[in-house]
């Protein structure tokens, strides 16, 4: 069932995308469900992802299932309608796929990882309602020159374009190889999500069109970037194939170029609450297409 949201109607409390740059505390919760709830996630690793705003899973999942989505994500990369398909984006400079969205989808093996328990149990757990999902995809950075992801709030995008009301909202990635210190891992500053960071600049018609292969609007300035690596550092995330980071929507985040002969693919799965549908963006002319941000609010069952 797809529902369709309303105009926006709820206060903007993330103000972002005006003609300068605002930083303001965090007014949403970071865990939602109350102390005690059952879930997978121990009482212990639950409080550590409230303060760093992360969750870091050495083995979510197996060596068999592994080599199961691996191999599914060959398979999509490789299939020539697939790669002309809009959900595709590719690389600027060589033209490989680096993305394919909305893959919960376009494939049954991986609606079938949405809705494992270890997945969205966790998401549950951490939102506090039934969750849909956002927004899937799978990235894949190849050797030799595939490019990163700038420094960046999904949320503030999520916000801006989006129209998502509030902090309650979760990503995980599970590694499909291996994360080295060297072949463009994920990088995040522990502690930003309690503090958002309200980009400057209008978003440009389309925005997603150029964004999603080379962010520009919704990026925060040098000085901000600085002043927040100095107060919380920096923290690159490695591991085994079937690993996985959990991470607050709100988390300043970003990749490296990958530059080395070792590939590194993932899986990226975003968890909404239910009772934080989308309405109209908050700071967009439009919002973006459903592949990116959906408008289907079924839970995840």
């Amino acid at each position: 069932m797809t529902t369709t949201s309303t105009p926006t109607a709820v206060p903007d409390l993330y103000p972002s995308r005006g003609a300068t740059e605002v930083s303001v505390p965090r007014q949403d919760p970071v865990v939602w469900s109350a102390p005690g709830t059952p879930g997978p996630i121990a009482s212990a690793d639950l409080q550590a992802f409230e303060r760093d705003g992360f969750l870091a899973v050495e083995e979510l999942i197996g060596e068999d299932e592994v080599a199961l989505y691996h191999a599914e994500l060959e398979r999509l990369v490789t299939d020539p309608e697939i790669r002309a398909d809009e959900r595709s984006i590719v690389e600027p400079k060589s033209k490989e796929i680096r993305s394919v969205f909305e893959v919960h989808r376009i494939s049954e093996v991986f609606a079938n990882l949405v809705r494992d328990e270890r997945v969205v149990g966790r998401a549950r757990q951490i939102l506090g309602s039934d969750v849909y999902v956002h927004q899937s995809r799978i990235n894949v950075k190849p050797g030799f020159g595939a490019s990163g992801f700038y420094w960046h709030s999904d949320f503030e995008t999520w916000h801006a374009e989006d129209g998502l009301p509030n902090m309650r909202t979760v990503s995980v990635s599970i590694a499909l190889t291996e994360n080295h210190d060297t072949n463009g891992g994920l990088m995040i500053m522990p502690r930003s999500h309690r503090t958002f960071l309200g980009c400057a600049g209008a978003t440009p018609q389309d925005n997603y069109k150029k964004s999603l292969q080379m962010q520009d609007a919704g990026t925060p300035s040098d000085e901000a970037l600085t002043a927040m690596a100095g107060e919380y550092g920096i923290k690159l995330f490695t591991g085994k194939a079937g690993s996985a980071t959990w991470f607050d929507c709100n988390c300043m985040h970003g990749s490296g170029d990958n530059i080395t002969p070792f590939p590194r693919s993932n899986v990226f799965i975003v968890f909404n609450s239910v009772e934080n549908t989308a309405v109209e963006p908050f700071a967009a002319p439009v919002r973006r297409p459903e592949f990116i941000g959906a408008r289907d609010f079924t839970p995840v069952k």
